[in-house]
């Protein structure tokens, strides 16, 4: 199933990805650092909801309480407990 997430606190206005049970795919984000986010989305496609808070949860931006990738954590947890 397809989710979008209006992430909080970033540069990134929206990530989208495919969950299928407790698998990531095909995550797309858009706006944010470009190069950074490309990189990020591939290095994660095919994990699991858990593996990608293990390693992305928590991480800051700068001066920033967030990170782009801190709100993937929290959109795959939001995606995976609604169902989608």
């Amino acid at each position: 199933m397809n989710y979008r997430f209006s992430p909080k606190g970033v540069c990134a206005m929206e990530i989208t990805f495919d969950i299928n049970g407790n698998v990531v795919s095909n995550i797309s984000f858009m706006g944010g650092c470009n190069g950074n986010l490309k990189a990020i989305a591939k290095l994660c496609d095919g994990m699991t909801v858990e593996d990608i808070e293990a390693k992305l949860k928590g991480n800051t931006c700068g001066f920033k309480g967030t990170s782009c990738a801190d709100q993937l954590a929290i959109a795959v947890r939001e995606a995976m407990e609604k169902g989608a």
